[in-house]
């Protein structure tokens, strides 16, 4: 099944209202920015790291235009060597490339061991943007029916000050 049918059939499913905006292949968040120029919604970043001997899996979302401190979020999370995860890992637990990395890559975690993580900053905006699981697509949700999603694939939504 085409992974972005996936996303809209679950959030159909739970009810949740979204606005897509279809455009050319994004390769960065640059590019991508352009082609929503103008849309209500917090510019997200989703990153998918790792401790150093691949036993802990984060999924972090935070404003795109921040930048991440890895010993601070290493503290946070109370692990050593935090890095950022190697395409096979991100292929291997949530079946996406590099550069569509999203919360709706969740629904492709069979294993459902990947711990996901929001910097406060962002969680007082009304709507959230993301690839989802297509860099020729950007996705527009209410942030509180995105941690609804979030929730009930059974994953806790962790708030933390980076």
């Amino acid at each position: 099944m085409d992974l972005y049918v996936k996303v809209e059939e679950k959030l159909k499913e739970l009810g949740i209202e979204f606005e897509i905006v279809e455009h050319e292949l994004a390769l960065t968040t640059e590019q991508a920015d352009s082609f929503i120029e103008g849309i209500e919604g917090v510019r997200t970043k989703t990153m998918f790291l790792t401790n150093k001997k691949k036993t802990d899996y984060y999924l972090l979302i935070m404003d795109d235009k921040k930048r991440l401190n890895m010993e601070l979020f290493g503290d946070i999370v109370q692990s050593k060597r935090i890095k950022m995860a190697s395409p096979d890992s991100l292929n291997e637990k949530m079946m996406l490339p590099p550069g569509v990395v999203s919360p709706f890559g969740l629904l492709n975690n069979k294993e459902k061991d990947i711990k996901v993580y929001f910097d406060r900053e962002i969680m007082s905006e009304k709507r959230m943007s993301f690839h989802p699981n297509t860099n020729e697509k950007t996705i527009f949700i209410d942030t509180t029916d995105l941690t609804k999603f979030i929730e009930e694939m059974s994953y806790e939504v962790n708030i933390i000050d980076l």
